[in-house]
């Protein structure tokens, strides 16, 4: 990037709002996104948020901060937008432990399921399953879905908490994980609730199943700053991507917020750099584009998720 890597900080920053004004453009960010991100961006937010504000979002370029399949599902939903993604190496591991092959191979096993997907699957699973959820309203849609029998996938861990609370139907997983989160175990949860034992302990469901049973609150991160800012607990360890807590932080400025883990990084959310986006909106690359038919297909799983809000 030449003289780019010579600019301070507050150039950078400066130069990117200058463009942002120049192009019509808005920068989302995820909630796992380095600090100095999410201060920039336009808006915050988890999955279903994000998904909710690019339905609504006024711009002609949207730079999606985060990983591949966030910026397919902003194509999606705005095929008339340029959707540009600053980290084209910014995949997500657990979206990658299923493909659209392996969704028609299970059609075949399970015919009569209602195949459900969490959001962070790639286009080409999206394409295949009859509608999408988040970690807010995962149990929300297996609960209400017009049938008994589910297929879930990715995560077998979301999977596992919507079994424990719709025991009532019949779920098949697949065996997908967060590798980031999965990696967190009982026992540093439990040594983190000794460091800090006045701390409410609010977990995300894609954790182990032990780790999510200990938890004081279960909770996606959009629900982990709805909490944050009505509890009366003035301490909280935080049982997701470290990331989240500068944004808790900046939400509930006068509580004390612990991580759980100091290995709790997802390396993938942490690739965006100021440098990024800065070269993403001059260059107006990576553009994220699908074939039109996916395009559609995905949408419409998308479509279906969003009405259960």
């Amino acid at each position: 990037m030449g003289g780019k890597k010579l600019m301070t900080k507050e150039e950078m920053i400066n130069r990117i709002n200058k463009l942002k004004k120049e192009k019509n453009a808005v920068i989302l960010a995820h909630n796992y996104q380095t600090g100095d991100i999410q201060d920039i961006a336009d808006f915050t937010g988890d999955s279903l948020e994000l998904a909710k504000k690019v339905v609504d979002v006024k711009a002609d370029i949207i730079v999606f901060c985060g990983v591949q399949f966030m910026a397919e599902m902003a194509h999606m939903l705005n095929p008339e937008k340029k959707v540009l993604l600053p980290r084209k190496d910014a995949g997500c591991p657990m979206a990658d432990t299923i493909t659209g092959e392996d969704v028609r191979k299970l059609r075949e096993q399970y015919p009569d399921y209602t195949f459900i997907a969490y959001v962070n699957t790639n286009a080409d699973v999206k394409e295949q399953i009859d509608i999408c959820c988040t970690s807010a309203n995962a149990l929300v849609i297996a609960k209400n879905v017009d049938n008994d029998k589910i297929v879930f996938m990715p995560d077998r861990n979301l999977g596992n908490y919507i079994k424990e609370n719709v025991p009532e139907k019949d779920i098949v997983l697949w065996d997908g994980e967060c590798n980031v989160h999965n990696r967190i175990t009982l026992e540093e949860v439990k040594k983190a609730k000794e460091l800090h034992p006045n701390a409410v302990l609010i977990a995300h469901p894609e954790c182990k199943p032990e780790v999510v049973k200990f938890a004081d609150e279960v909770l996606s991160t959009g629900g982990m700053v709805k909490f944050v800012k009505e509890t009366k607990a003035e301490e909280i360890l935080v049982g997701t991507e470290e990331g989240m807590i500068h944004r808790l932080q900046k939400e509930a400025p006068n509580k004390k917020f612990y991580s759980v883990s100091r290995n709790f990084v997802c390396a993938n959310m942490k690739k965006t750099h100021l440098e990024d986006i800065l070269e993403s909106l001059e260059e107006e690359k990576y553009e994220i584009t699908l074939p039109e038919e996916a395009r559609k297909k995905g949408k419409k799983t998308l479509d279906e998720m969003l009405k259960y809000l």
